[in-house]
């Protein structure tokens, strides 16, 4: 995807472009929902190397995003206000952040180069932090180019064309996707299906396909940018073809005046919500759409966004899905059309790393907070890989088990689910679920001990201001049990208790 030319690179130009700027790089995917604040670009994730850094006027270098499917509405946020890096470099196709870059281009006409090195470049390239880097569509140097370089825009391992705007040789189209493409069903359709078609070209799919349904998260509220999308799309006429349900909300559209949010915040988050519904998006307002009734059967094809509901539709339901970007899900709810690739397909859900968690004959001790403490410890072994994790099988672990462990897995791992051996439904064996070729890494319940500390940093003296419950949405059964723990006692009036309904 790449060749190296003493200090100039040559890439794959997924979003063309020519920029120049100071190389901020970093060997460490960055999660840019909750990672950067949108508003001043600064980088404030305090666990990355690059906290406290500032996007703006840099070229940023980092392997991929990860992390939760919102990073392309704070991508799109900075773009938008002025705040966003004059370009990307990747080490792999990444498809949240670029997606964000693809949204500004396809709908406001703003964009900044994205551009993918091969892994012997990008890791050339970081070393040179801190110094003057030049991007031409896919050339990457140095130094400044002498003349307007052509970048490659063909993806060497599909063999696809990759230009700014969809080259349709490659992807066969079937003839709802040629009258959307047209214009028949809309201006919203139009746009949607040319998104859709860029991002199966970044994917490397060769043909669109049907989905059920749709779960959309970029109903999350992350600035003006997000709110100006959704209601653009509704004025040029959108109306979702297939189910389309909403992820929760940034605030709460019956209370938020009571809770004192702030007005100009709350009314531009409760507009947002409208704006989805408008466009006939149910008011479901949940992260966790696997509870609803509509939640989708084994080896369903679905369209969901929301990172832990990714990864619990893909890993504990069967369904398939890809872990979709924000924007990418109402495009899809306006089309009805996915790539056909990704977990759509069964090749690519194979694991391609194990971990065997040892020493749990004994399971004494072990509570509620084992499952997310394992799931974002496998994260951070798996980065962008799908895992299976063997050894859990005598366990016995519950859907809410499962929940939190994915959801905590999501929040570190851009990989869009995981297998259990003999828990989730298609890890009946080992076999039936690693690829070929696969890492084997063995984890003792003492390994897990410095994640803990990680995640459980304040002094314990500190005292306790505030509990969030519900992260994601509490089960029934969760309820019920908060209901007993919490039965004939009385809360203590210096603790304030959040939980999202």
């Amino acid at each position: 995807m790449g060749s190296l030319e003493d200090d100039a690179w040559t890439g794959t130009a997924y979003v063309q472009g020519r920029a120049s700027a100071r190389l901020l790089a970093s060997d460490l995917e960055l999660s840019f929902w909750g990672g950067v604040e949108p508003q001043t670009s600064e980088i404030i994730d305090r666990h990355h190397p690059l906290s406290g850094q500032h996007l703006q006027n840099t070229v940023l270098a980092i392997p991929g995003g990860r992390g939760s499917c919102t990073g392309s509405g704070v991508m799109l946020e900075l773009l938008l206000n002025g705040k966003a890096p004059e370009a990307i470099i990747f080490e792999r196709r990444e498809d949240i952040l670029t997606l964000g870059v693809m949204i500004a281009e396809e709908v406001f006409s703003q964009s900044i180069p994205v551009v993918v090195l091969d892994k012997e470049g990008f890791r050339h390239l970081i070393r040179m932090n801190g110094q003057m880097i030049y991007v031409d569509d896919g050339y990457v140097s140095t130094h400044p180019p002498s003349k307007h370089r052509k970048g490659s825009v063909i993806d060497t391992e599909s063999g696809l064309i990759l230009e700014t705007t969809p080259a349709l040789e490659g992807i066969k189209l079937s003839t709802l996707d040629q009258e959307l493409l047209r214009g028949d069903y809309g201006e919203a359709s139009r746009v949607a299906i040319r998104i859709v078609l860029r991002m199966a070209h970044l994917l490397g799919a060769t043909r669109l396909m049907d989905v059920t349904q749709v779960h959309v998260d970029g109903c999350v509220y992350t600035g003006p940018a997000t709110l100006a999308l959704a209601q653009r799309l509704r004025d040029w006429g959108g109306k979702v073809r297939i189910l389309t349900t909403l992820n929760s909300l940034s605030v709460d559209q019956k209370r938020w005046r009571a809770l004192g949010v702030d007005t100009t915040f709350g009314e531009a988050a409760d507009a947002l919500g409208k704006a989805y519904t408008d466009m006939g998006a149910r008011p479901t307002f949940t992260c966790a759409p696997y509870q609803l009734e509509s939640a989708p059967k084994l080896g369903e094809q679905i369209a969901w966004a929301e990172s832990n509901a990714v990864v619990y539709a893909n890993s504990v339901l069967g369904a398939r899905t890809m872990k979709y970007p924000d924007f990418l899900d109402i495009s899809i709810a306006l089309t009805g059309r996915a790539p056909k690739g990704g977990p759509h397909l069964g090749v690519n859900r194979l694991a391609s790393v194990c971990v065997k968690v040892m020493g749990l004959e004994d399971t004494t001790g072990l509570d509620d907070s084992f499952p997310p403490l394992l799931g974002y410890y496998v994260g951070t072994l798996s980065t962008s890989r799908i895992p299976v994790i063997a050894g859990l099988e005598k366990l016995g672990l519950s859907t809410d088990d499962l929940k939190a462990f994915g959801a905590a897995f999501a929040t570190i791992s851009s990989a869009p689910m995981f297998h259990i051996v003999g828990v989730t439904p298609e890890a009946t064996t080992l076999e039936a679920v690693v690829a070929p070729d696969f890492t084997y890494i063995e984890v003792k319940t003492g390994d897990l001990s410095t994640c803990w500390d990680k995640l459980n940093s304040a002094p314990r003296t500190q005292p306790i201001d505030l509990i969030s419950l519900g992260n994601p949405h509490f089960s029934l059964f969760e309820i019920r049990k908060l209901a007993n723990l919490c039965e004939g006692r009385q809360k203590i009036t210096s603790v304030s208790v959040l939980y999202p309904n």
